[in-house]
């Protein structure tokens, strides 16, 4: 009897751990499809809002104020940082982005008077009606912050006509990180030379000699010089994680955006652009992560 006991004992534990085994594979598997199809969606989202950055809809009677060489850039971002809801574009930029995400900001002048005819469309989907001003140009912008229920989520902010709102694209972002491909080339070719962050660029920007005798006329100056107008191309890195539990026992991983060349030499200087679990709160451990990258050109030219 003792002997049966003891055999219907191990049978058991052996079927339990077969069991948990398949459990575990089954939310492993089912947590990286879930990541697949979150990052395929959320790179299609942004593929999309730059490829539409800068729009002008040459069909228009007169003018379109997008091109005049005194409107700002089309193309604007931000290094390690986040944005509120609410605020203007990506004035009054927050700090505490997380794991050092970055803020992409894209403008369009939109299509259809006065309602949008539906070609142009912002992050979230909506149109956005031709503009009659520099002012008016339609955004999409693309940060981090954390929801409700404490996970990161990649947001996408827009201006409507009832005012700025901004809806999650994909929850579970440990950084979001953004290159631009700038050409420097005089005259321009549309060829991409230097890869740069938000802040390179914006360095750039401060070394330029302004003219002007007044703020405003230097601030002109500054729209018709600034390199965010020599934007060929944009380059996006995307880090998602699963839900708890969702990776096997193993040795903490370590993740390259951005490619592991370009993580190896600005690990230093571009927060984010390296994350290593070893770093990350033990609650964020041991869960499935997928890298998500894409290289995407401009269709439009970045500005007059």
């Amino acid at each position: 009897m003792f002997v049966a006991l003891l055999v219907g004992m191990l049978v058991t534990l052996a079927a339990s751990a077969l069991v948990v085994n398949a459990s575990a594979n089954y939310v492993h598997h089912a947590e990286s499809a879930r990541l697949n199809d979150s990052g395929r969606y959320a790179l299609a989202i942004i593929t999309q809002a730059v490829r539409q950055a800068a729009f002008v809809n040459w069909d228009a009677s007169g003018v379109p104020p997008a091109t005049v060489p005194e409107t700002s850039a089309n193309i604007g971002g931000l290094d390690a940082a986040s944005v509120s809801r609410t605020a203007n574009g990506i004035d009054e930029p927050l700090a505490g982005a997380v794991n050092g995400s970055d803020v992409l900001a894209l403008r369009y002048a939109g299509s259809g008077a006065p309602d949008a005819d539906g070609s142009v469309l912002n992050c979230a989907g909506f149109g956005v009606a031709a503009a009659g001003s520099e002012a008016q140009r339609g955004w999409s912008i693309f940060y981090v912050a954390v929801g409700g229920d404490g996970e990161p989520e990649l947001r996408c902010k827009y201006k409507s006509a009832h005012g700025w709102g901004a809806d999650a694209v994909v929850r579970g972002v440990d950084s979001f990180q953004v290159l631009y491909g700038i050409d420097t080339d005089t005259p321009a070719d549309g060829i991409p030379n230097r890869y740069l962050n938000a802040g390179a660029v914006n360095t750039l920007d401060g070394d330029l000699v302004l003219e002007g005798a007044t703020a405003a006329m230097r601030a002109q100056d500054l729209n018709r010089k600034t390199w965010w107008k020599r934007v060929v191309t944009v380059e996006v890195g995307l880090l998602l994680h699963g839900e708890a539990h969702s990776r096997p026992d193993g040795e903490p991983a370590q993740y390259d955006l951005l490619g592991a060349a370009y993580a190896a030499s600005a690990a230093g200087n571009d927060q984010g652009v390296r994350i290593s679990e070893r770093l990350l709160p033990e609650g964020q451990r041991r869960r499935v992560r997928r890298v998500f990258e894409t290289s995407i050109a401009l269709r439009n030219a970045g500005g007059a």
